[in-house]
């Protein structure tokens, strides 16, 4: 099974066509509090930064939405406790 911020990344990609693009997962970092109480060292919280011309007019809520209608399912599926954006156009 892939990697969830390996499966993130492909989604933004085919979707967005993003002229920056970086995920992170920083799960560790958050080993033992409530959103990872297993400790899971992968799958829990992701980090995103992406630019797109798909942003382009639209405000950062906006954008973050987009980003959102994308990935909502997949983040609820996988389990998936945070996810941290910074999107900007491009």
């Amino acid at each position: 099974m892939p990697d969830a911020s390996i499966e993130i990344e492909t989604i933004l990609r085919r979707e967005l066509s993003p002229t920056i693009l970086e995920v992170v997962d920083f799960s560790a970092e958050h080993a033992g509090h409530s959103g990872n109480p297993n400790s899971a060292k992968r799958g829990t919280h992701i980090r995103v930064r992406i630019a797109s011309a798909a942003f382009q007019g639209k405000s950062l809520l906006e954008q973050h939405r987009s980003v959102y209608s994308l990935l909502g399912e997949f983040l609820k599926k996988k389990g998936i406790h945070a996810l941290e954006l910074k999107t900007e156009g491009p």
